[in-house]
């Protein structure tokens, strides 16, 4: 039997642990982390998954590819809320000599292993984050990725709603924008609850995320696009496209995305972030002729270049601010902040010029201090380039407590002939 008072939850692509610092913030006590897995390919050195391990130490860590990770684990465990924010990939699908569902090339795996997981253990709720470019790839077809993912979704009787939430427009530090994907059983009694209204009701005020991330009471003119989605995800693969917005849901096969824009409330500054200036140390302030690198990347250019098949052409960049505004929030951080290039942050304080700190980074996607010491510098900016803004977490946390009140928490595996 499930607790009605907690929820287990497995964290996937787990890096350093943002998803279960906000969960945690939100109610320690009610979300309740006891596996989480993380694996770097490629990198002998494991540094987020040290980190994560070494901060929760009590629940199940694992080190693995998330493709050898067995079935009987996912059926075995009374999962509850399953989160992950999974990496940007080639979705499409194909079917096999057998006439099953395949996977058409070798990118494709990871969001595969999450819809292999949900099949396997059905989660009351799923949490997803990725970038928000997810809703117009690939360039060739689309919305095609998305349409894919909703259809997974619909086949296994989940309903899904979105949003993609940029962290400082709701009072946090980093204008950092990620789409944020939540699903829902339809057997739950938060289904029967949305049932209650329309589609644009629930995406304009009554809806998982308009409860705790308001928005203006009318959807920005013309932005609006409506569908169904056919249960054969190798059909949508190969011939479904749909323009997409920042807000949407899907329920029992139809979907509704439209433009909605946020309610401001007033973010966090760089400036309000930053360590006093006799804390920083001198590894961290930039050398002339670096600056003067950092001064030429953030200006305006025209550079000729040859492409690869020998056509030429003229590469453009407008002009961006010289240094960082120190009176608004940071720019979204990127796992190459740890070099000298136009998306690293460079500010400017008592006249002397310095990028951020390891603990800036921690700070600006609300992390504790100093949370990813112990590795590389160069590491540190790496994975708070992959981090979540924890405050967004924590904000959802409180919202998927509210809606689990209601809830009968048994996990019993229920039988389905779902064929995925």
């Amino acid at each position: 039997m499930g607790n009605k008072n907690s929820l287990n939850v497995l964290e996937l692509f787990a890096g350093v642990g943002g998803f279960r610092v906000g969960l945690e913030r939100a109610d320690s006590d009610f979300f309740v982390t006891k596996w989480a897995n993380q694996w770097e390919p490629g990198r002998k050195a494991q540094d987020a998954f040290a980190s994560y391990d070494s901060h929760f130490p009590t629940s199940q860590n694992m080190n693995d590819d998330i493709s050898t990770i067995p079935d009987e684990f996912f059926e075995k465990n009374n999962i509850n809320l399953l989160v992950g924010g999974f990496p940007c990939q080639d979705y499409s699908v194909a079917r096999s000599l057998s006439g099953g569902l395949g996977i058409a090339g070798k990118k494709g795996v990871l969001f595969w292993e999450i819809i292999r997981a949900i099949r396997l253990s059905l989660p009351n709720y799923v949490l997803l984050e990725n970038v928000d470019r997810l809703l117009k790839s690939p360039v060739k077809q689309r919305g095609r990725d998305f349409l894919i993912m909703l259809s997974a979704f619909n086949k296994l009787g989940y309903s899904v709603e979105w949003r993609v939430i940029n962290a400082a427009e709701y009072g946090l530090a980093q204008r950092r924008r990620r789409i944020f994907i939540f699903a829902y059983r339809n057997d739950e009694n938060f289904y029967k609850t949305q049932m209650k209204f329309d589609d644009t009701k629930l995406l304009l005020s009554k809806g998982f995320f308009a409860e705790k991330f308001p928005v203006e009471k009318e959807i920005v003119k013309n932005r609006i696009t409506e569908g169904t989605i056919s249960n054969d995800i190798v059909k949508v693969s190969d011939d479904y496209s749909a323009a997409l917005y920042n807000s949407g849901i899907m329920r029992n096969g139809t979907y509704l995305s439209v433009e909605t824009k946020p309610i401001h409330e007033k973010p966090i500054t760089l400036g309000e972030i930053l360590q006093p200036e006799e804390e920083v140390d001198e590894r961290y302030y930039v050398k002339e002729e670096k600056v003067e690198k950092f001064k030429y990347l953030r200006g305006p250019k025209k550079i000729e270049r040859t492409s690869k098949d020998g056509h030429s052409y003229t590469f453009s960049e407008g002009s961006m601010s010289e240094t960082d505004d120190l009176t608004k929030p940071g720019r979204t951080m990127l796992t190459s902040e740890s070099s000298i290039n136009r998306s690293t942050h460079f500010i400017k304080v008592n006249n002397r010029y310095r990028v951020l700190t390891p603990i800036e980074c921690e700070r600006l996607n609300g992390f504790p201090d100093n949370w990813t010491d112990g590795m590389p510098d160069r590491m540190r900016y790496f994975c708070m380039g992959n981090a979540l803004v924890t405050g967004v977490i924590e904000r959802i946390g409180f919202r998927i407590k509210e809606i689990s009140s209601q809830e009968d928490l048994n996990r019993e595996h229920i039988q389905t002939e779902l064929n995925l």
